[in-house]
């Protein structure tokens, strides 16, 4: 398959196109549903004693393996590479193949990767237990937090239709976070997807801090979001520790004259094969790329995706949805419902909430103020 273009290599008309040409809106579709198979394949790799990094290559191979039959004549690939991270791991944790990390009973395991077919990108992430038990319920703090973040991400889901308001998006993820005494971590963001461009300008703040805030806007027709929901039982206050960073983006706006041979030739791959979406440093074809990447990422030409984490102790639980908003409704074009039995002693009370959970997408809500009693997951609400 042909290297992603820059969007800069693009004439603009082609650029611009967006989801009410039928064409592209097919291409999204197409890319969210292998998005979605891709996590179920990851899902059914989790076993105890596996190790992670080959799980994650499960995922970025059945990508790959999928694509190979679809818009052949156009450009596609792996828009974020898979990322499996457990328990107070919150996210980005792509591993090298020679880690040794293997995947525990009991493991609270977050996936996390991203498709993209000519340029048009789908995410998804999801939460999942690892159990030989599936019948059994998952209680305790692992289920207050995944169903808070799953119905974070429902309610949310509900409110990016045209005429809304991100703000809105962030008051609503507040509060089912309230709701079973969990916490969004700070710092993540849900961003617009625009054609090669993952991360686009404008977004959904998850947590609003002193240190950050973002401007209020409101959703047209025709937008493409990536929804990302990351709760923890804790604070939501993630760090870097001493996990590798793996998953880079190259920055565009940054040039510099390499000195090193092997940090040229490690970036002349990167910019052939990776011009503008992330990558894991394991897609790298040059093994020399461990050392050439320290002149790469000294000189800042390429952002990193750090490992990042909470507390010891603390879970941490991520949903993610692509979110097509047409003129005329709201459509969740990837994720998968809960999959396992969660029963939590926490519940949503506030019946605004509650109303906008029972609304269908793309429908008027009903009035309803039925509450959430002794909030129990088994499947989706959308």
């Amino acid at each position: 398959m042909a290297a992603e273009k820059r969007p800069m290599d693009m004439e603009e008309e082609e650029f611009e196109k967006d989801i009410s040409d039928s064409v592209t809106l097919d291409k999204y579709k197409t890319a969210a549903a292998i998005c979605t198979r891709a996590v179920q394949e990851v899902i059914k790799a989790l076993v105890p004693g596996k190790r992670i990094v080959e799980v994650c290559e499960i995922g970025d191979n059945y990508i790959m393996d999928s694509l190979k039959t679809v818009f052949t004549k156009a450009e596609r690939g792996i828009a974020f590479p898979t990322c499996v991270s457990p328990n107070n791991m919150a996210g980005h944790n792509s591993p090298l193949a020679d880690d040794t990390t293997v995947v525990a009973e009991g493991d609270v395991m977050k996936i996390d990767l991203g498709v993209h077919i000519d340029g048009y990108i789908a995410n998804v992430a999801h939460t999942v237990v690892v159990t030989s038990n599936p019948a059994e319920p998952i209680t305790g703090r692992k289920a207050d937090v995944i169903i808070a973040a799953n119905l974070a991400a429902e309610a949310a889901l509900r409110l990016i239709r045209v005429g809304g308001k991100n703000t809105e998006v962030t008051e609503v993820i507040n509060k089912v976070a309230e709701a079973f005494k969990t916490s969004p971590c700070e710092g993540v963001l849900s961003h617009q997807l625009k054609r090669f461009v993952i991360d686009g300008s404008k977004v959904i703040l998850q947590k609003p801090t002193a240190e950050q805030k973002v401007e209020e806007f409101t959703f047209e027709a025709n937008e493409v979001y990536s929804l990302d929901i990351v709760f923890s039982t804790g604070e939501g206050k993630t760090r870097e520790t001493e996990s590798r960073t793996t998953v880079y983006k190259r920055a565009l706006e940054n040039s510099y004259s390499l000195k090193m041979q092997a940090s040229r030739t490690v970036f002349t791959e990167i910019n052939r094969k990776f011009p503008s979406l992330p990558f894991t440093l394991r897609a790298l074809e040059d093994k020399r790329a461990r050392l050439g990447m320290s002149e790469i990422i000294k000189h800042d030409l390429v952002h990193s995706y750090p490992v990042l984490y909470e507390r010891a102790g603390e879970i941490v639980a991520q949903f993610k949805y692509t979110v097509l908003c047409t003129p005329t409704q709201t459509v969740k074009a990837s994720g998968l419902p809960l999959t396992q039995v969660f029963k939590s002693e926490h519940s949503i009370q506030d019946p605004a909430v509650n109303e906008l959970l029972a609304q269908p997408l793309g429908k008027k809500a009903k009035k309803t103020t039925k509450k959430t009693e002794g909030a129990e997951a088994s499947m989706d609400t959308a």
